[in-house]
Order: structure tokens, then sequence, then C-alpha cells
């Protein structure tokens, strides 16, 4: 009924609180011809992104990215309830994340509203599974979760970026 990547992506962003992890999963959802660019991931996808920032206290990042998922997702909200979620609890919920932040409040976890039964009870089971509570406070004294951007293997990345450039460089025509 609803995405592999958008159900992995709601238990990172509730049991796990891997924002990074959000934005990687539905980055790549989205621009899959599966997620057909649909505007409604961007908003979910800056949502993580803005979290990510205010949790590490780069407050105006994180205002910047979450009143751009506010603009976005006012516009999304047939999107939004098809995916599950109540759009007015959102709105007002982000809304108020907004306020706080720009009000200098220190980060604390969120939830996104879950409107259908049927998807909460799916994400509570793929956290059961992975013996997680459903939804628990950001683990603040994780170095690897507040800075992984940073942190992260990117040797994989770097190679296939390597490999682009030669492939480039083969097919340019001498002279």
């Amino acid at each position: 009924m609803y995405p592999h990547p958008y159900l992995e992506y709601l238990v990172q962003f509730h049991a796990e609180r891997d924002y990074f992890e959000c934005h990687e999963i539905l980055e790549e959802y989205w621009k899959s011809e599966a997620g057909q660019r649909s505007p409604v991931w961007v908003g979910l996808i800056q949502i993580a992104v803005g979290l990510y920032h205010h949790r590490r206290g780069n407050r105006a990042g994180a205002v910047k990215m979450m009143n751009s998922a506010l603009r976005l997702l006012r516009q999304q909200q047939d999107a939004l309830s098809r995916l599950g979620l109540d759009p007015a609890a959102l709105l007002q919920l982000l809304a108020a994340v907004v306020a706080e932040m720009e009000a200098g409040a220190p980060y604390h976890s969120i939830s996104l509203p879950i409107a259908d039964p049927e998807l909460r009870r799916r994400v509570q089971q793929m956290c059961a599974e992975r013996g997680l509570p459903c939804e628990r406070p950001s683990d603040m004294a994780n170095r690897y979760l507040l800075h992984k951007h940073t942190l992260r293997d990117r040797s994989g990345v770097i190679a296939e970026r390597a490999r682009q450039l030669s492939l480039r460089e083969q097919r340019k025509p001498n002279g």
C-alpha cells in the first residue's frame, strides 16, 4: 500500500532518529521513476534535514529548511493524506517547530502525525522486528548520529565519482 522507502523513512524518523538516513532514503526514492519526482517527498526530506540541522545547532539552516518544508507541504495536503498523515496536524506541528527554532529553543524530537491506523501498525511492526521502540527521543550523546554527514564512509561515493569521470574522459574526442 505504501512504498517501502517511505515506511523505512518513518522507522528512521521515529525510532532511530537518523534524519540523515531519512534524507538519503527518500531522496533516492524521489529520484527514482517510482517516486515520480513528487514534491511531497521533497517536503518530507526537508523536515528531516531541518531537524538534522537543528539537532546539530545550526539554527539558521534548520529554520530555512523547515520554512521551505512548510511552504511546500501546504500545497501537498492531498498527497500527505494519501501517505497516511494528518495534513492539518502536520502543518500545525511544523509551524510550531519553526516558531520554537526562531525563538532559540533547543532541539527536541517530534513525531509525524500518522492518521492511518494500518500505516501506524506497519511502522510499529517494522520497529518491533528490529527490536526498537517505535518512538524515542534522539540520542544526543551519539556523535555519529549527530554528525553523520561528516563521519560516514564515503569511499563508495568517491570511487563511483572517479569511475564516472574516467568514463567521461574516455568519451572525449582526441585533439
